[in-house]
């Protein structure tokens, strides 16, 4: 049997569980609690992240694209990925938005709103120590979860930026209450890889911790019902296909103009700051995860976070899919996209990330 090892306060645990209860797969849940860090986690995947999926082969595999992209090559029916080029493209632009740009609104409701906090604290704590007292559960919460907390100003999160994330993720709230009004997930009656990457965040944050919960109930309740479809282990008996004729509603379009004019302009700045750190860095093979910091905006304001190449190792998926459709396909999928968001989806990377070992380097391709 598979196991999966995270914990319930996990935004990706929560990505990766999802997809486990929809493909059907058996698997244990495993708390990672300090030893089983020690134990397994560090040991055997040489980081400290979650989660991670232990095979019945006793293989080891961590990252949560990772995690799905090899069970999909073991499971291949009812795929997470759409076939059509419209649809495939979608599907995976929105999951890298929602894996790498909505924990900004997640990570700032959990943080900044008390009730959130102590809720979170308090988690954190019963996995780190679940046969504890509540008290010692508590202290050890506020140690285990303050490198998370502390990791806002990083992300760009503060009481400046404050503000207009909320602004933008409220309108996304209501972006997507109006496109779930009409279908049960992103593309029709099968969530795919979007939405496996949206429930992460939606789930684990936003509708688990109880302010932002009561405010996605009372403010996009479609959205609610959509989170309560995909944690719902019932989805594994469920039918339902990807949209004829790869279809995209129109209503995601708002979606995808929030992306390209939010998160893709930070996208474009990492690339050149990669780019001028392996100048800086020519022997350099292993990338750190932050190399510097860039300033963004969000409407009319600007702040500073860290750059995070991680983010274009995710970018490289569906533009690297773009890149290779036909002529035909691309035409169709360029109906979906204006100028600009085709032009973006085609702007060099002059550097090529792999992950290996869990660990992200620069790939150098046969040629170059």
């Amino acid at each position: 049997m598979y196991k999966l090892i995270g914990a319930p306060v996990s935004l990706y645990t929560g990505k990766v569980r999802c997809y486990l209860q929809f493909k059907g797969i058996a698997f244990e849940e495993v708390l990672a609690t300090p030893q089983i860090y020690r134990e397994l986690i560090i040991p055997r995947t040489g980081v400290r992240y979650i989660p991670v999926l232990v095979t019945p082969d006793d293989r080891v595999i961590q990252d949560s694209t990772e995690i799905i992209d090899y069970l999909e090559q073991r499971f291949p029916d009812r795929p997470v990925y759409p076939a059509g080029p419209r649809q495939r493209l979608v599907a995976l632009l929105l999951e890298v938005y929602s894996d790498e740009w909505l924990v900004n609104p997640a990570m700032l409701y959990r943080w900044m709103i008390e009730e959130n906090r102590q809720f979170a604290i308090s988690e954190f704590g019963r996995t780190r120590l679940p046969e504890a007292s509540p008290e010692e559960q508590y202290a050890a919460g506020l140690e285990a979860s303050a490198p998370f907390a502390g990791a806002l100003p990083r992300l760009g999160i503060t009481d400046h930026s404050r503000a207009a994330i909320e602004a933008s993720y409220l309108t996304l709230l209501d972006e997507l209450n109006t496109h779930f009004s009409s279908h049960d997930y992103l593309l029709g009656d099968r969530p795919c890889i979007g939405d496996f990457g949206l429930i992460g965040p939606l789930y684990a944050h936003l509708y688990r911790d109880p302010a932002s919960g009561r405010l996605m109930q009372e403010r996009a309740p479609q959205v609610a019902r959509w989170v309560e479809r995909m944690i719902s282990p019932a989805v594994a008996s469920k039918g339902g296909d990807f949209l004829p004729d790869d279809a995209v509603p129109d209503t995601l379009l708002p979606i995808i103009k929030r992306m390209f004019d939010e998160q893709v302009p930070v996208l474009m700045k990492t690339a050149r700051q990669l780019e001028e750190w392996i100048t800086a860095n020519p022997d350099a093979t292993e990338i750190p995860r932050a190399i510097g910091k860039l300033r963004y905006r969000l409407g009319d304001m600007e702040e500073e976070r860290l750059v995070f190449p991680y983010n274009l190792w995710m970018w490289q998926r569906p533009r690297d899919f773009y890149s290779k459709l036909t002529s035909d396909q691309r035409a169709a999928v360029e109906s979906l996209l204006s100028e600009t968001q085709a032009r973006a989806l085609t702007s060099p990377l002059p550097v090529r990330l792999q992950r290996r070992n869990n660990r992200l380097e620069r790939l150098i391709e046969t040629g170059q």
